[in-house]
């Protein structure tokens, strides 16, 4: 169970990156919850049933993790905001613009843009969550919106 559970993670940890990028700033906060969510995930691994993906399964025990130590470090101590840097390239620049526009989401539309963004449909999202794949696809569709409006206001008026 041990070599399958190692494995798996390996060729996941993608997901847990992704998470810890999107909800810590500083780099030690980012050991102590990659270490959280490998203990975490280790813990329930017996539990997993294989009714959904491990994938899914990992977002899921990833996100639930992050906003657990989220709330405990912000009881401790204030986050700081992400300045926008400028790069020369293009592409690089939209792409970390788009990544600071999720990162000012609140902590439930920041984990369904991730998800959506990261290719689960709807209903994998609504089983990760807890919503409705109603709910959800209302939810992607406004923060979509939102998104490009903020893009549009960044880039003056262009995407």
């Amino acid at each position: 169970m041990e070599e399958q559970y190692i494995s798996l993670i390996q060729k996941h940890e993608g997901i847990i990156h992704k998470v810890i990028g999107l909800y810590v700033d500083n780099d030690e906060d980012r050991k102590d919850m990659h270490q959280e969510i490998l203990l975490q995930s280790w813990k329930s691994y017996a539990n997993f049933k294989e009714d959904s993906t491990f994938s899914t399964w990992l977002y899921k025990v990833s996100l639930n993790t992050a906003l657990t130590f989220r709330k405990k470090e912000d009881k401790r101590k204030l986050v700081s905001e992400t300045p926008i840097t400028t790069t020369s390239s293009e592409s690089k620049e939209d792409y970390e613009m788009l990544y600071f526009l999720i990162k000012q989401l609140n902590e439930v539309d920041r984990m369904l843009m991730t998800l959506h963004l990261d290719g689960y449909k709807n209903q994998e999202i609504a089983e990760i969550t807890g919503m409705t794949s109603n709910h959800i696809n209302v939810k992607i569709h406004r923060l979509k919106a939102t998104i490009i409006d903020q893009l549009k206001k960044a880039n003056n008026g262009h995407i």
